[in-house]
């Protein structure tokens, strides 16, 4: 639990932890967008485990539990998407973004990892 909160200097609530909150709903809804457009009807092989991890590491991010390991894999797995892959990046680009800037700034109050890790208010 220590770990954890060495990672955030604070869980910032108001008008910065709003922002928070939708980047991380922003994120999370763009990875599972793509992935269900993706495989709808196509059979599994072993070049959608990227997608396949980046959905569920938006789905932590959605919920903002473990959010410096969910933001760094979706950045590492994102930005791997965007060099090997052939078309356009830009969406693979703004996803490693998004999830490494999450990574950075950390879930904000509204957010497990606040629930969990958070200042603890102690009444005497």
């Amino acid at each position: 639990m220590l770990v954890l909160r060495r990672l955030f200097s604070t869980f910032p609530s108001g008008w910065p932890g709003i922002g928070l909150l939708l980047q991380r709903l922003l994120t999370a809804a763009l990875l599972l967008r793509f992935v269900v457009i993706d495989f709808a009807g196509s059979s599994f092989f072993p070049g959608m485990v990227p997608q396949i991890v980046c959905a569920v590491a938006g789905v932590l991010l959605l919920v903002g539990l473990w959010t410096p390991i969910a933001g760094g894999s979706i950045a590492a797995i994102e930005l791997r998407i965007a060099i090997t892959h052939i078309g356009d990046p830009g969406l693979p680009l703004l996803l490693a973004t998004l999830g490494g800037t999450a990574a950075m700034i950390g879930p904000g109050a509204w957010s497990i990892d606040a629930y969990l890790f958070g200042r603890k208010h102690i009444d005497l």
